[in-house]
């Protein structure tokens, strides 16, 4: 579809998006339509019968009007790592991906633990003005894993949740503390569900790759226990939690068990846990190194069906990015993670064309239920609601490149792939703050 409309644009007295595919879990809607956005807001859904003078039209031709997407899991790296990534340039790389808002992890330098951070990055997001930024704080002040942090400043400031990500909150006691504290303020804990004497200094997916490289290797085991233990706690004091990241067949088998008991518990996975396997890590290629790491075809499949069984209740990327410094050298000495936000909907997308998920599926995976897990508002066209829009061309074609990331970083163990699906508009409170190149 070509179009001359810039980002930025606000419609004037209203925007039409005419002639779309309407995809909305929340009211369970998949329907040919139009939808009219007046004064920041859905105004209607369907086929206004009228369309206010002046209004900016845009003719879709069948894309995909759904939802802002949203990614619960992003490294922003600001404060203090601006060199790999900040907010703004990290929430204009959302944009592109197709995301309307983020969570961003507290793993930053000053760590997230305290109001004064929370607020400077919520200040940061609303002057670069792409996307919604939600910061999650930190269970444990400096992720020290002891002391727990305000929860109640912290989410008066606009915290929506508490992880010590990059870490396990270790030590059994202070995760039932937290659990406990954060009942009392109906807030969201999530867990980095590892065990790190089994961890132990590896580096990829303890197996028969992590052999024939000679590379030492994280167990599955190391995910599996700390699952258990995560699921276990909260089933103790009736709290919620969230598993970040799950990349195990055993780790979704723990959770699906948990749920099956009435436990409250939700999860997420990432795409390269469904597109990928340990494999990706033969030739000692550092793009392919990330925690948990690649795990085998087995582990990719049981994903695959924790996504459609509902095990797994949402898609988030853990966009990581780092510098060439830190990924292009060798392999033990390289950090963990890879850039996610600019290739999760094409990857998701494929598991729609592959015949695993509906596109009603993706788009609960990818809005409505990150909406609903973080207690944000979104993930909906209902009528009324701020409107946050992403539309989808599910068909165009195109390569990944190293200078194509709109991202700071490039580590994407994704370049040179050939990708089907990318976002045409994104829309955030009624202004189109991204189009399609």
């Amino acid at each position: 579809m070509e179009h001359n409309i810039k980002a930025g644009t606000k419609g004037g007295p209203g925007l039409l998006l005419k002639n779309g595919r309407i995809i909305d879990p929340f009211s369970n809607t998949d329907v040919d339509g139009s939808v009219l956005v007046r004064e920041g807001k859905i105004q209607e859904v369907g086929n206004p019968e009228s369309v206010p003078e002046g209004c900016l039209v845009i003719d879709l031709q069948g894309k995909w009007i759904v939802p802002g997407l949203i990614d619960m899991h992003v490294h922003l790296r600001e404060p203090g790592e601006e060199y790999k990534e900040t907010i703004e340039s990290g929430t204009r790389a959302a944009a592109a991906g197709g995301f309307t808002a983020v969570a961003c992890m507290p793993n930053t330098n000053p760590v997230n633990d305290s109001s004064d951070t929370t607020r400077f990055i919520l200040d940061r997001a609303r002057d670069a003005g792409f996307a919604r930024v939600y910061p999650v704080a930190s269970i444990t002040r400096g992720l020290g894993g002891e002391e727990l942090t305000e929860f109640g400043d912290l989410l008066e400031n606009g915290a929506v949740a508490f992880s010590d990500d990059g870490l396990p909150v270790r030590d059994a006691g202070v995760m039932r503390l937290a659990l406990d504290y954060a009942r009392n303020f109906n807030a969201l804990i999530i867990s980095h569900s590892e065990e790190p004497e089994l961890v132990a200094g590896g580096v990829m997916n303890e197996g028969a790759v992590s052999t024939q490289l000679g590379l030492k290797g994280i167990p599955a085991a190391a995910e599996h226990i700390a699952i258990f233990r995560d699921t276990a706690i909260p089933e103790l004091t009736g709290s919620r939690l969230h598993i970040a990241h799950v990349s195990t067949a055993g780790g979704v088998e723990i959770i699906r068990n948990a749920k099956r008991r009435g436990v409250k518990i939700t999860a997420e996975t990432a795409p390269h846990y469904f597109s990928l396997t340990e494999e990706a890590v033969i030739g000692y290629n550092t793009f392919a190194k990330m925690n948990p790491p690649l795990r085998t075809e087995t582990d990719r499949l049981a994903i695959i069906q924790g996504l459609k069984d509902g095990t797994l209740d949402a898609i988030a990327t853990d966009h990581a990015p780092h510098s060439v410094l830190e990924k292009e050298c060798e392999f033990a000495l390289a950090m963990n993670g890879i850039i996610g936000l600019e290739t999760s909907l094409a990857l998701s997308l494929e598991l729609v064309r592959q015949g695993h998920i509906s596109p009603m599926d993706m788009v609960r995976l990818m809005s409505t239920n990150p909406a609903s897990i973080l207690g944000v508002n979104g993930g909906t066209l209902k009528v009324g609601e701020v409107a946050d829009i992403t539309v989808i061309d599910p068909d165009f074609k195109w390569i990944v490149t190293e200078n194509g990331f709109v991202s700071k970083s490039h580590n994407s163990p994704f370049i040179g792939k050939e990708m089907q699906g990318r976002a045409e508009f994104v829309i955030v409170g009624g202004k189109i703050v991204q189009t399609a190149k």
